[in-house]
């Protein structure tokens, strides 16, 4: 009897010895899990601030998307940031939903801006300038045709077909990526030359235009110091609308639209 309960003992003690093993191999497995959690979770917050740029630029693919083929003044439509730009190109069918307003010289403007744009132009002459608008909505196939004219013009000068086209898109859109295809943009310039000429900045109507834009919702759309981001030189004469709220905080930050929808 003593032998068997010795035994007994001894069967207990092996028994217990294998379940803390097991319970020991369980709670590494679990901290392992645990950890590994962790570190995935930190992994993927990483990756979400490394490609912050990138998750805003698709944003804004999404948006133009979305976008392409609405044209309503619905609250939640940002219409008036819709990005257009060599990265960015405008689906030919938006111009299927445009509603324009034509102007007083022919030109014509999306309808929903054209309040604003009224009182900015009459708030300028009210100043005692002159401005006109020499240049607004273009359809896609009168922007192919620009394009090509200025091609054909450094052609005709030596260049060879890509190097005039290459040339040409860091002065003229490339179609389907000109913000005239919105109708939300428009050429200034002064009653008095009626056409874009060179040094329009020191005209005394882009100077009040420059700095009172923004009061109505429009932005000058290609800065002299921001080429590298909007891909496009400078043009003191091309205003684009963007809504008063977001046309502030541009101004007020002398930022471009890119730089403002890759952050909002």
């Amino acid at each position: 009897m003593i032998k068997r309960k010795i035994r007994r003992r001894k069967g207990m003690s092996r028994k217990r010895r294998m379940v803390g093993v097991l319970m020991s191999e369980i709670m590494v497995c679990v901290i392992f899990v645990i950890v590994a959690a962790g570190v995935v979770r930190t992994s993927v917050s990483a990756e979400g601030k490394i490609l912050y740029k990138h998750n805003n630029s698709k944003k804004i693919n999404q948006n133009n998307d979305n976008l392409k083929n609405d044209s309503s003044t619905d609250a939640g439509t940002k219409w008036n940031l819709i990005l257009v730009n060599s990265s960015h190109k405008l689906d030919q069918s938006y111009a299927e939903n445009i509603s324009l307003t034509q102007l007083r010289n022919g030109q014509s403007i999306d309808s929903r801006c054209y309040p604003e744009l009224q009182q900015m132009m009459d708030d300028c002459r009210a100043q005692g300038y002159s401005p006109i608008i020499c240049s607004s909505y273009r359809t896609h196939e009168k922007q192919q045709e620009l394009f090509n004219q200025q091609v054909q013009v450094y052609m005709n000068d030596g260049m060879d077909r890509q190097k005039a086209e290459a040339k040409t898109a860091k002065s003229v859109a490339v179609p389907g990526t000109s913000e005239h295809e919105l109708g939300l943009a428009v050429d200034i310039t002064d009653i008095a030359e009626q056409k874009i000429v060179s040094g329009m900045e020191e005209q005394p109507v882009q100077q009040w235009l420059m700095k009172n834009c923004w009061k109505y919702g429009f932005i000058l759309r290609y800065p002299e110091d921001k080429a590298d981001i909007t891909g496009i030189v400078y043009e003191p004469w091309h205003y684009r609308y963007v809504g008063k709220e977001a046309a502030k905080y541009i101004y007020s930050n002398q930022i471009t639209l890119e730089e403002y929808c890759y952050h909002h």
